[in-house]
């Protein structure tokens, strides 16, 4: 019997292959950095470096989450005032997300993962990378077939333990059900379900 699905094995996405390979790559390079720095001016100044990034850090999110949290009363006080919210658009880089991410990388310890941090802490930096960030979102979302719920749920496939995928959908049938007072054929017993 043919269900049109395919049983070929599906290839790895290269994202899944090289995000591992670049992330230990990074943590080799974040080290050594580390181990040159600590050569050239002692274990004392990476110690020092490697508090003063985690320091900035935590004021940079933390002051990064009060602006949100500040943003986010704003907008409930004024909804429950009966006020429409602000519809004017966000300069591109004004956002908190990026500063969030800008003190994470600075908490990181590491050189490369610091200058990351002190990159994203620039407002021409931000901007651009939240435009070209905003430019690829369009696009996927644009080249994105149309669809509704319905559509995923009718879909959906159930996965069995032996690795097979069984598509299929669930048939209800609407009977009336018993009126007040009758016993219905659902009400008697029921003998355990065996396999």
């Amino acid at each position: 019997m043919t269900t049109g699905i395919s049983t070929a094995p599906r290839r790895r996405s290269p994202v899944r292959t090289l995000l591992p390979l670049a992330v230990a790559a990074w943590l080799i390079l974040e080290i050594w950095l580390l181990s040159l720095v600590a050569g050239v001016a002692g274990g004392l100044t990476v110690a020092l470096l490697i508090a003063g990034g985690m320091l900035l850090g935590a004021v940079v999110i933390k002051r990064a989450g009060r602006r949100a949290f500040k943003n986010l009363t704003d907008t409930l006080q004024r909804a429950q005032q009966g006020q429409a919210p602000e519809q004017a658009r966000q300069q591109p880089g004004q956002g908190n997300g990026l500063l969030m991410l800008a003190g994470l990388f600075l908490m990181l310890p590491g050189l490369i993962s610091d200058a990351a941090g002190l990159l994203l802490l620039l407002p021409p930096v931000r901007a651009l990378i939240s435009r070209r960030a905003t430019r690829s979102l369009e696009r996927r979302m644009a080249a994105a077939p149309a669809g509704t719920f319905g559509d995923a749920f009718q879909q959906a496939r159930i996965r069995r333990p032996d690795g097979k995928v069984v598509q299929g959908e669930v048939i209800r049938e609407d009977r009336p059900g018993p009126g007040p007072g009758q016993a219905g054929p659902d009400v008697g017993h029921r003998p355990p379900l065996t396999p």
